[in-house]
C-alpha cells in the first residue's frame, strides 16, 4: 500500500515505515503529525484518485529529527566589471517516518 501526499507544497510517494526528508515542519522531535492532502491511494491494486484529494484519507507520521541540508554555494560574477558576490545557503529539513496510511 502506498499513497501520494502533498506535504508543504511538494508531492511525495509514501509507504508504511518509509523515512523521508521534507521541508521544515513545526513540532517537537518524537511528536506525531497528520497530513490530510492525500492525492492518491493504492491498496494492492485498488486505486483511489482524489478530485483533488481523497476523502477521509490521512497519513500519520512521526517526526524523527530536524536537520540542515547540504550547503549550496551561490556565486555571481560579471566579468571585467569587478563585481563578484559569494553567498551560501543551508536548507532546513525535517525527517519523518510514516506510521500509518488511513484510506
Amino acid at each position: 500500500m502506498y499513497a501520494i501526499v502533498d506535504i508543504a507544497g511538494q508531492q511525495f510517494k509514501v509507504e508504511k515505515d518509509s523515512k523521508i526528508f521534507v521541508h521544515r515542519l513545526e513540532g517537537e522531535e518524537g511528536s506525531t503529525v497528520e497530513f490530510g492532502k492525500v492525492l492518491l491511494v493504492d491498496d494492492d491494486g485498488k486505486v483511489k484518485v482524489g478530485k483533488p484529494t481523497v476523502k477521509d484519507a490521512k497519513i500519520s507520521a512521526k517526526i524523527l529529527a530536524h536537520q540542515k541540508g547540504d550547503k549550496v554555494i551561490v556565486f555571481k560574477k560579471k566579468r571585467r566589471k569587478g563585481y563578484q558576490v559569494k553567498n551560501g545557503h543551508r536548507q532546513m529539513f525535517t525527517q519523518i517516518q510514516v506510521q500509518d496510511i488511513i484510506a
